[in-house]
């Protein structure tokens, strides 16, 4: 086995922790580590994340809900519209985006787009995690913004199929404060709409992407709930808001690297 492969499975160990500790960065990571470190062509590695991500949080999901800390109810309400826009992506609009995309006196390889909205995708997520996001007080007189919810929906439903990011830093926020939902309700929930749409997501790819190995998704796929269950240990001792935020730091200069990675040293 090569050297890069046994980096990327212990790597990909860090995945499933991420999952554990704050319920989401699984694809954060997970993208730039099979690009990276195993070398795997973007679009393919975009497609690997949607199986990695989608299995460990599905048995994420399951623990959560175990634990009573998940609401089916948002699960269909969010991810519907969410499903729908990451399957539809998947099967019909990323496959027809041309290798190569010119811009007047200018071109971009496909690949490479891939990897600088990623980059994008991930310093959002950053700035999400540094941010302190406070539980907030339901009432039960609280409105759900069935609208808000649904174009949030699409809207990660987009990111999600362009790029194979799970969206469960957007997630989070969207169900606390459209959908009203405590935190800890709030990522248990998550799980299930990330599992969801990122399987569903993969499934659009079966038909388009021939080259599939499934040695690596299962071993990496392994390891990755593996670490999801250490995670979900260690969260329970550690401060969560302090992890997000340190996280969060780590994700910022991910981006940084990427976008110069990709604009300046290819």
């Amino acid at each position: 086995m090569e050297i890069n492969y046994i980096i990327g499975y212990f790597l990909a160990v860090l995945v499933g922790i991420s999952l554990g500790l704050i319920g989401s960065g699984g694809s954060i990571l997970s993208v730039p580590i099979l690009v990276y470190v195993m070398k795997i062509e973007p679009v393919l590695a975009t497609a690997y994340s949607l199986f990695i991500v989608g299995n460990t949080a599905l048995v994420g999901g399951i623990q959560k809900a175990r634990e009573k800390l998940v609401d089916f109810k948002k699960v269909v309400l969010f991810g519907i519209p969410t499903v729908l826009t990451v399957f539809i992506t998947r099967l019909f609009l990323l496959p027809r985006i041309p290798k190569i995309l010119f811009f007047q006196d200018y071109f971009i390889l496909k690949s490479n787009l891939i990897m600088i909205v990623f980059a994008m995708v991930m310093f959002f997520a950053s700035v999400r995690m540094i941010k302190p996001l406070k539980n907030i007080v339901v009432n039960d007189d609280d409105k759900i913004n069935y609208f808000k919810i649904s174009l949030q929906g699409i809207f990660i439903g987009l990111i999600t199929g362009f790029v194979g990011a799970g969206g469960g830093f957007l997630i989070v926020p969207a169900l606390l404060f459209l959908a009203k939902t405590p935190m800890k309700m709030a990522v248990g929930t998550s799980l299930f709409i990330v599992a969801s749409q990122s399987l569903i997501g993969f499934m659009g790819d079966l038909s388009t992407i021939k080259n599939i190995d499934w040695k690596i998704l299962v071993v990496f796929t392994s390891l990755s709930v593996v670490g999801f269950f250490i995670g979900n240990v260690v969260s329970k001792k550690i401060s969560g808001e302090k992890l997000k935020t340190g996280f969060g730091y780590f994700v910022l200069v991910m981006a940084i690297y990427i976008i110069i990675k990709e604009l300046f040293l290819n």
